[in-house]
């Protein structure tokens, strides 16, 4: 157990706690798709939805979308976290952390993925420029 926590400092302190909440985000999402699975099995329907209107699908979509970046965006908080000035990395895993916890919420509270969304379209666009500040700031940091 750490017990100063000061000599971590405050980037990488930061750094993991967002890991910690993307992570919770993460397992919880994994969680409402096999809730739901559950709820569709019982009701007869297909575990293979493609309606975009299907809670299961929205789920499972929700639940992918988190899983193909939320790694990525892990491994460059810690390196950020750890080597960058603090005046870069707060912003940066921050920001991304509140995109992707925006995109979630916008894709579990969707009636539907075939229209757009105001919290999906947000979090998207800050994921992919806080995600290249993250890995710039990586490249950069390492020299």
């Amino acid at each position: 157990m750490i017990t100063n926590l000061d000599s971590l400092g405050l980037g990488l302190i930061t750094a993991i706690v967002c890991t910690a909440v993307l992570a919770a985000m993460i397992f919880l999402l994994g969680f409402n798709v096999s809730r739901l699975r559950g709820v569709t099995a019982r009701q007869g329907g297909s575990q293979l939805p493609t309606d975009p209107a299907d809670p299961l699908f929205i789920a499972v979509r929700a639940h992918g979308n988190a899983s193909e970046y939320v790694p990525t965006l892990m491994l460059l908080f810690l390196l950020v976290g750890a080597l960058a000035p603090v005046w870069v990395a707060l912003p940066l895993i921050i920001g991304a952390t509140v995109a992707r916890l925006l995109h979630a919420y916008g894709m579990v509270t969707a009636s539907t993925l075939a229209a757009e969304d105001p919290q999906r379209m947000i979090g998207a666009v800050g994921t992919y420029l806080f995600g290249i500040g993250l890995a710039v700031a990586a490249a950069i940091t390492a020299f």
